[in-house]
């Protein structure tokens, strides 16, 4: 299994379904769910697709960033 698409040459990502199945890759630019034997499973729906991105909304708004600073303890080798 590959991690780029062989018909776009962009990145794949896996996609869990069930947790008794095995994961369906997701290529980004075509939109097409493959399986691990790199076969064209189906296209990813327009509801996928918008529940995908609500779910990054929703993190990117209840993320928070602390900011903290790494420091570096002195006199340790």
């Amino acid at each position: 299994m590959t991690l780029f698409c062989k018909q776009c040459n962009e990145r794949r990502l896996p996609i869990v379904q069930q947790k008794d199945k095995a994961p369906l890759w997701l290529c980004e630019k075509c939109e097409n769910f493959t399986d691990i034997d790199d076969m064209i499973i189906r296209e990813q729906t327009k509801e996928e697709k918008e529940e995908a991105e609500t779910k990054l909304e929703e993190f990117q708004r209840d993320f928070v960033s602390t900011g903290e600073k790494k420091s570096r303890r002195k006199g340790v080798n």
